[in-house]
């Protein structure tokens, strides 16, 4: 996959709008505010790929990207932000659950947390559906320079520890200020891509 392709296509905002899934997809899924576009604009290398936004729930559509012919990147829209209205969270439910259970061809969940604080309730939900859907997942933890050594090295054990379910190597510590793992992530994605 040649990640310099990568280019937005279009914003949805009904499970309806939705265009046939027709090559694999690679799929963000992350809390409001907890760093998505930026790390989407780091793998792919590109200052303003994803419009990163300084309110946190503004992304309420589902972006596609497309990475040339091979693929697309799914942006998904942000959960658990609390100023949300309830009808707004009943619509992102149901987008998402028709997302994931419409036999798209989804390749790869790249699952964002915070790494500063313990995975959220939304967090760990959103884990146990992949796990119960059967999809193939990895867990990105933003934010890494935000703490020092000895806070980081607190989180990684302690991450292993809350997440014990998600296998050690899949639980990847990132900054989107020092590239910390970006190169990693790629990694992944490319051989979950050429698998």
């Amino acid at each position: 996959m040649d990640f310099s392709k990568a280019q937005f296509e279009r914003a949805y905002g009904t499970f309806e709008q939705l265009p046939p899934s027709s090559v694999p997809e690679i799929v963000f899924s992350g809390r409001s505010n907890v760093g998505k576009s930026s790390l989407i604009n780091k793998v792919f290398n590109r200052k303003n790929l994803a419009r990163v936004s300084s309110v946190p729930g503004k992304t309420v559509t589902i972006n596609f990207y497309s990475v040339g012919k091979d693929a697309k990147i799914v942006d998904l829209p942000g959960y658990g932000y609390a100023k949300v209205a309830k009808n707004e969270k009943i619509r992102w439910a149901n987008m998402m659950e028709k997302y994931f259970n419409s036999g798209r061809q989804i390749k790869l969940v790249v699952q964002l947390v915070d790494m500063r604080h313990p995975a959220t309730a939304d967090d760990i939900m959103m884990m146990e559906f992949l796990e119960s859907a059967g999809i193939d997942y990895i867990v990105v933890m933003t934010k890494s320079d935000k703490l020092n050594k000895g806070e980081y090295k607190d989180r990684v054990e302690k991450s292993g520890q809350e997440l014990s379910f998600v296998k050690p190597e899949n639980i990847i510590p990132f900054s989107s200020q020092s590239g910390e793992n970006v190169d990693k992530i790629k990694a992944i994605i490319q051989s979950y891509m050429e698998a």
